[in-house]
């Protein structure tokens, strides 16, 4: 059976390894080993914040809705009804941009959203 010789692959994986671990603070991104530790733990929450950041901007984006439907004297749960019955096909992403950068359009989805809720 031939020898195997390594190092080139060996040297290639490890340099990789640090090289993910640019900018990390003390031992991870200097030691081969706790680089790698480094890196699975920082991939894992890598991937969990983002399933994560929907959540969080939906609820941002809800809060939002809510804030601006208030002072229009609806309820967030009665505005995203009226809007449904409305037929206004806005998602909460442009709802809560218009609340807080149009508040006079927000208004006017909101009055539309009153009317079909009254009759």
């Amino acid at each position: 059976m031939p020898r195997v010789k390594r190092s080139v692959h060996a040297r290639k994986k490890r340099r990789r390894v640090l090289e993910q671990a640019k900018g990390y603070v003390g031992q991870p991104h200097v030691s081969y080993r706790k680089a790698k530790e480094q890196i699975l733990k920082a991939d894992n929450h890598a991937y969990r914040d983002r399933k994560k950041r929907k959540r969080v901007f939906r609820r941002l984006w809800i809060i939002r809705i809510n804030a601006a439907a208030r002072r229009e004297g609806l309820s967030y749960n009665q505005f995203v009804s009226g809007c449904r019955k409305a037929n206004i096909e806005l998602d909460r992403k442009v709802l809560a941009d218009l609340a807080v950068s149009d508040p006079a359009a927000f208004s006017a989805v909101a009055a539309q959203a009153r009317t079909a809720l009254e009759a």
